[in-house]
This record gives structure tokens, C-alpha cells and sequence, in this order.
């Protein structure tokens, strides 16, 4: 498979903001087709696009509102209606709360995993499609721990497990569907500015030194990462990006 993105037609969740967007942009800056980007923040969301195609030309980016919990189907249709086929999903929208367990599993790890079978399943070689790639956001606490966001790193693994699961070199091989996970670090987003723990309280001082003395990156780093493993990654890998230092394919 090509690993290049001219010419892709590329879909990504939570697009509108942070990562999401700067993927996008990454994206066009190495001729992508058109970026479809998908937010529940329609104002933001509009406004996004409307960023792009100023920067990019018209239609190069387009926006649907949508919930990934809720508007996969309605979406998808939509989406192939307009496009008929897609290169390449990245599965990015995600929610940092561990006061939120029901919602933390349900955007981070069911509708990633609803999102990644749909679009495989249209992709598939085997089915008569042309192949593509599913980038998955996964992060450091996909295969690192500590004592502060278990629910958030038990999301994390699963992303990491279901990534190296449906990427595995026997399901690439059949299906030439290509599945691979990012790893970032501490990222300066939305996600990240004020994290929510199952015990703010009994935490305290703890939890801000340790969230101060950690390797930040800006989302410049993460997008630049991105284009870089779609480039390179083989099927079934993941990819830490930590600290804007170079990636490194992690076990």
C-alpha cells in the first residue's frame, strides 16, 4: 500500500480542535484530497474549516457536526454519499475525565472501536474496497502507569490492544487495511487543561507536581508525528511522541 497522502480522502473525530486539527492540517500540507472533519463543537468546528479552506483552497476541508457515540451510521452515509470511497480514518475524539467512567469508555474505547470496524469494513480489499489506513489516538498511558487516571489508562490500554489486535499482520494481509496507534505524551490541548482524577481531593499538591515536572509538547509535534507514521508505520504498530522528540515504536 502507498504510504503517501496525496490525493487521500481523510476523515477524522474530534477534528475541529487541538490534535484533530492539526492533523488536518498536516494532512493538506502533503496533498491530501480533502479532510472531512468531524466534532460535536459545530461553531468550532465551521470555523475550522473555514481556517483550512483559506489556507488550503475551497474544499479542502469540510465539517459534520457529529457525536461518535450516537451519529456513526448517519455520518458514514453521508460521508461515502459525498466521497464514495476513504483513504484514512483517525480515530482522535477523547475525553481526559475520571469523574466520567461510563462516558470515558464509551467515546474513548466503544465508538473508537464502532468507528474502526465500520470503516475497515468498507476499506477491505477483500470486500472490494481499496485498502486504506485507521490512525488510532492512543497515549503514553497505553502502556505506561500511574497512580492518577485509571479509568483513562485502562481506556488507553484498550486502544493500544484492539489497534495491535485488528493491525496484526494476518488481518492486514487479507484485508490490506492498515491499523496503527499514536502515542503522544503530555499534550498542551483542551484535554489537558484541567484534568479531572477519581480523587482530586485526596491527590492535592501531588498531582500538580507531578503534572508540572512532566515532558510537554504543543500539538505541532503531534500532527508533524502523525504524518511521519502514516508514512512509515507498519500495520499493527504504535508510535510514542513524547516531549516533541522523534517517534518511537513502542512494544
Amino acid at each position: 500500500m502507498a504510504k503517501d497522502l496525496k490525493n487521500k480522502v481523510v476523515v477524522i473525530t474530534g477534528g475541529a480542535v487541538g490534535i484533530g486539527f492539526e492533523t488536518a492540517d498536516r494532512f493538506l500540507q502533503k496533498g491530501a484530497k480533502v479532510v472531512i472533519l468531524l466534532d460535536i463543537d459545530e461553531k468550532q468546528g465551521v470555523e475550522t474549516a473555514k481556517i483550512l479552506n483559506s489556507k488550503y483552497g475551497a474544499n479542502k476541508a469540510v465539517f459534520y457536526k457529529c457525536d461518535v457515540t450516537k451519529d456513526l451510521d448517519a455520518v458514514t452515509k453521508l460521508i461515502y454519499d459525498s466521497y464514495k470511497y476513504v483513504d484514512v480514518l483517525v480515530n482522535n475524539a477523547g475525553i481526559l475525565n475520571d469523574l466520567l467512567l461510563k462516558k470515558t469508555i464509551d467515546i474513548n474505547v466503544t465508538a473508537l472501536i464502532e468507528w474502526s470496524f465500520k470503516y475497515w469494513e468498507r476499506m477491505r480489499k477483500d470486500k472490494g474496497g481499496n485498502g486504506g489506513t485507521i490512525i488510532n489516538l492512543a497515549s503514553i498511558y497505553g502502556f505506561r502507569i500511574d497512580q492518577f487516571l485509571p479509568i483513562y489508562q485502562a481506556s488507553k490500554f484498550a486502544v493500544m490492544g484492539f489497534t495491535k489486535s485488528l493491525g496484526h499482520e494476518y488481518n492486514y494481509k487479507r484485508s490490506g487495511v492498515r491499523v496503527v496507534a499514536i502515542c503522544p505524551g503530555f499534550t498542551e490541548t483542551k484535554l489537558t487543561a484541567n484534568v479531572q482524577t477519581w480523587d482530586n481531593e485526596g491527590f492535592g499538591k501531588d498531582l500538580t507536581v507531578f503534572i508540572k515536572q512532566k515532558a510537554w509538547q504543543k500539538v505541532d509535534s503531534v500532527g508533524k508525528a502523525a504524518v511521519e507514521i502514516f508514512e512509515n508505520a507498519d500495520s499493527g504498530t504504535a508510535w510514542l511522541i513524547e516531549g516533541a522528540k522523534p517517534i518511537v515504536a513502542v512494544a
